[in-house]
């Protein structure tokens, strides 16, 4: 008798119906996360579909048929640095000053973990852009498409009378080269920045610098 409830016990414990599958999307999340960081270790040129597909466990079909090449795996990973790189669009009734959005838009309060991911991704690709017109490529078309993004904020900015810009396509581009500009090489990078706080306080002093030039 103990043993048939005991029997019982354990079939209650049990999940019912088939084990949960990974989705596509699920893969493809893995994928992107397993390329990145072999992008970061091993940069482009030594990163493979045979190795990506390996460090997955899955099959090269599988990746092939979620990613058909080299160039549309670079193409997810490359978007990664849009996220990381810009908070946007911004909430649609979002009551802030325009230095208080552009911090947000900036992630100029990033975790320490997560700016040290996002260094590391723009570095590897920016050195490999050199090498790769593949890689320059994409990162152009990236860098355009975040521009018409801060451009469309600004110009929203424009409507409501807090800023006064000519071409907020160029204050965009002003934007991002003064900011981005704070992440160089590794090797300049140590030079220029003692602490990450220094840092953070020079991307503070561009938006600053950038809000009160552009204030009607």
């Amino acid at each position: 008798m103990k043993a048939v409830k005991d029997h019982v016990i354990d079939a209650a414990k049990k999940p019912r119906g088939r084990p949960r599958t990974s989705t596509d999307e699920d893969k493809r999340k893995q994928i992107v996360e397993t390329a990145r960081q072999s992008f970061v270790e091993l940069g482009y040129a030594g990163t493979t579909t045979d190795r990506v597909a390996a460090e997955c466990k899955i099959s090269k079909n599988t990746l092939y048929r979620l990613f058909p090449s080299k160039r549309e795996l670079l193409c997810a990973v490359i978007a990664t640095i849009r996220q990381t790189a810009l908070d946007l669009p911004r909430p649609e009734n979002e009551d802030l000053t325009p230095e208080q959005a552009l911090e947000k838009i900036f992630l100029i309060e990033i975790d320490e973990e997560a700016e040290r991911e996002r260094k590391a991704i723009i570095h590897v690709f920016f050195s490999e852009s050199v090498q790769y017109p593949e890689v320059f490529e994409m990162l152009h078309e990236s860098a355009q498409e975040m521009r018409c993004d801060l451009a469309a904020w600004l110009s929203q900015q424009r409507e409501r009378g807090k800023l006064s810009l000519v071409n907020p396509h160029h204050g965009a581009r002003m934007l991002m080269d003064m900011i981005f500009g704070a992440f160089g090489p590794p090797q300049k990078d140590a030079l220029d920045w003692p602490s990450r706080q220094a840092r953070q306080e020079y991307m503070r002093e561009c938006i600053a610098f950038f809000v009160k030039a552009a204030k009607p």
